[in-house]
């Protein structure tokens, strides 16, 4: 059984610096890096390096980049049959600062990824009697959002939605589409027009998706934890205790290592002690694919913090 990961490519180019700019003004930066990303890449090689049959369905340009992101996808395990080559646009970029602690800015060009439409969808049928989640995010357009979590839906595949970068106006169908929604504090805070900031504020925020229509909420807040919430039960998962180098790709370790646990089979809370372990595990490298987590060292890392469990909020 599979992972569908419908979504971005992109190459990156990542810029190391001691500290981020303040709007206007101009820093030295000490290191650049480039390298293959794009939130639906760097998600379905965290899924596939966790062990999960993963098939990656989006686009990349006619142009340099778009072969070589199609390569590094394959040399990751991921299943590259469903990407495919747009005519109009170039592969999608993004630029990254990173600073010494780990924190980042990311300014995104979308290319092709704007392009993934109907076709795409259409591309993934043949997944479908196969797949056990499908994994998307906001990178793309909207309306394929839609169209595919609706398609998945139809076919009993539950559907798992990091909402980045979060729309400043949440559609209202945006829930009849998907049965997990996980975005950080940012997005959480941009979704619902409140800040988002602590556990409190993410248990309300938790909360407050729910009862917008998503079955579950996950409100991932970094160092601090993530907060769950169902219709039945809420729940926090305590961070891991790492020593950040970078956060980049860190969410989508988290949203990779859910979808490929649940592929298979384990439970919500077993899910979301993949998701954190995994996101832990790659803020301590440096990059986004290169840095995503393998099952071995998923395994071992959870076998040392055996104590780190979620902990029942639920009255």
């Amino acid at each position: 059984m599979s992972v569908i990961v419908l979504g971005s490519i992109n190459t990156d180019f990542v810029v190391k610096v001691n500290r981020l700019p303040i709007a206007g003004e101009t820093i030295d930066g000490y290191d650049l890096l480039t390298a293959a990303g794009g939130k639906g890449a760097n998600q379905a090689v965290a899924a596939a390096r966790l062990g999960a049959q993963t098939h990656m369905v989006g686009r990349v340009g006619r142009d340099r980049f778009g072969p070589e992101l199609c390569d590094g996808l394959q040399s990751q395990g991921v299943q590259i049959a469903h990407v495919s080559v747009d005519e109009r646009s170039p592969s999608g970029t993004a630029m990254i600062m990173v600073d010494r602690l780990g924190e980042n800015q990311i300014a995104i060009v979308a290319g092709a990824n704007g392009n993934v439409g109907q076709s795409d969808v259409e591309n993934m049928i043949e997944l479908l009697p196969y797949a056990k989640v499908l994994l998307m995010q906001l990178e793309i357009p909207l309306n394929t959002v839609e169209l595919a979590g609706r398609l998945a839906r139809a076919n009993d595949i539950p559907v798992i939605l990091d909402p980045a970068p979060a729309p400043t106006d949440i559609p209202a169908w945006l829930f009849a589409c998907i049965d997990i929604i996980t975005p950080n504090e940012i997005e959480a805070s941009q979704l619902l027009r409140f800040p988002v900031h602590d556990r409190e504020t993410a248990i309300e925020a938790a909360l407050a998706l729910v009862q917008m229509g998503a079955g579950t909420a996950i409100v991932k807040l970094g160092g601090q934890g993530a907060v769950c919430a169902t219709a039945d039960e809420t729940f926090f998962m305590p961070a891991f205790p790492i020593r950040p180098v970078d956060m980049v790709a860190a969410g989508d370790a988290f949203n990779g290592a859910m979808a490929a646990a649940i592929a298979a089979g384990l439970t919500l809370k077993q899910a979301l002690v993949w998701g954190a372990a995994a996101g832990a595990l790659c803020a301590t490298k440096s990059g986004a694919q290169a840095a995503m987590p393998t099952l071995d060292e998923l395994t071992s890392f959870l076998e040392q913090h055996r104590h780190i469990v979620p902990e029942n909020l639920s009255p």
